[in-house]
């Protein structure tokens, strides 16, 4: 489908395959050529093999995105890297940190070191994110109890569902079902790579783009506080999904539906972190703001030269300036939800991208790998894969972009 969801010369749409996928291989192989981590260059090798074999396919098929490409896509910048580095054990570093957190908190009751002296020792995420320790915990070293293969497998559930049609909903005639979709999503380089070498991250964005989704389907309100507030047990670069989600929630379902979801949100997220902060308030206020900010007994090795590292860095006063852009920044889309309140799903999402996106931009100690979450929220409800927001019809805005308006929400006849 080409532009607006109007069918393309197949020539044409073949060509911009083939220089996708293209892309993806070069990137992929500069990657591997550059790189000084391991599992990185596992990665940009098999990788590179499996996007050029999809541009090659595709410049035999003159079908754009056709099938076979996309699986050896898939397979080689995916399945294939996974499966080597899941069997010699190489993986990012967080791997093991959420490993031996998921054994301290069955152990202790918290997943923190009381005193951690190293970088590998501390662990910067929400009490959440020990879950995905636990298997190896529970059940010893293996192939499935690895913390990456229960990662992904969080991340392709929850885009699975984000990405299923309400009952009712009328389909588009570009729409592709959820599995092609989220196979599509898999395979674009920003997701596939921690896919394979362990990217704490997934699970966050995908919880995110599910409560999204959820959110604009309406409903009581339950489910989306609890995908909302499963996010915000995880990480804190989840939390701005909440303003953004119950806004949301507010213009299209009304006050006791938001109410109820903030509740939900609020009571699932305390549930996973109150009990473990209190366990040992030391550790959680050193691991879990400390650290991520660059006051902790060990500096943060996260330092990829973003504006607000570069200012922390270089300019005397660097870190007050990028903390004052940062409020300044969340200040802003604060604002912007109270007077352009979001009325669609992709509205959210751009809104809840664009400040993420800032925010990691301004945050002293950063990485590139971060900027996946506002990647992935921009991306994803634009996939034409969506239904339109009404059982009786698609909305105005389908007939001026059948494409860009997926996850279109109308507001409802009546509110609280």
């Amino acid at each position: 489908m080409g532009h607006l969801g109007r069918p393309a010369p197949s020539g044409r749409a073949a060509r911009r395959a083939w220089a996708y996928w293209a892309a993806c291989a070069g990137f992929a192989l500069v990657l591997a050529t550059t790189t000084a981590l391991g599992p990185h260059r596992v990665w940009g090798t098999c990788a590179a093999v499996g996007y050029a074999t999809a541009a090659v396919l595709t410049l035999r098929d003159a079908r754009s995105w056709n099938r076979s490409g996309a699986l050896a896509a898939l397979a080689g910048a995916v399945l294939v890297p996974l499966a080597v580095l899941v069997a010699s054990g190489d993986a990012q570093s967080e791997v093991g940190v959420v490993e031996r957190s998921g054994a301290l908190l069955l152990d202790s009751g918290s997943p923190y070191l009381p005193d951690p002296a190293r970088t590998v020792e501390y662990n910067p995420y929400l009490p959440g994110m020990a879950l995905f320790g636990v298997p190896r915990a529970l059940f010893g070293a293996g192939p499935l109890t690895d913390a990456r293969v229960w990662f992904g497998l969080a991340f392709l559930v929850c885009m699975f569902f984000a990405a299923r049609r309400p009952a009712g909903a009328a389909l588009k005639a570009s729409a592709a079902g959820p599995v092609s979709t989220v196979a599509l999503l898999s395979g674009f380089p920003a997701v596939a790579l921690p896919l394979a070498v362990g990217g704490v991250d997934l699970p966050v964005v995908g919880l995110m783009c599910l409560g999204l989704a959820l959110a604009g389907r309406g409903g009581s309100g339950v489910a989306a506080g609890v995908a909302m507030g499963a996010a915000a047990a995880l990480k804190w670069t989840a939390w701005p999904l909440l303003p953004v989600g119950l806004v949301l929630l507010a213009v299209t379902a009304g006050r006791r539906t938001t109410l109820r979801a903030a509740a939900t949100a609020l009571s699932v997220s305390a549930l996973a972190v109150i009990p473990v902060a209190l366990a040992d308030p030391h550790a959680f206020v050193e691991h879990v703001v400390l650290f991520p900010l660059g006051e902790g007994g060990v500096r943060s090795p996260a330092a990829s030269p973003l504006p607000g590292h570069l200012l922390a860095a270089h300019v005397p006063g660097g870190s007050t300036l990028a903390t004052a852009a940062l409020a300044a920044a969340a200040l802003g889309v604060a604002v912007s939800l109270l007077i352009r309140p979001p009325g669609t799903v992709r509205a959210a999402a751009d809104r809840l991208a664009v400040g993420l996106g800032i925010a990691i931009c301004l945050i002293p100690a950063t990485r590139f790998g971060y900027l996946v979450l506002p990647l992935v929220l921009a991306a994803w409800f634009r996939l034409p894969s969506s239904p339109t927001s009404s059982p009786t019809g698609p909305s105005p805005a389908d007939h001026a972009d059948p494409v860009c308006s997926v996850y279109s929400v109308a507001p409802p006849t009546g509110r609280e």
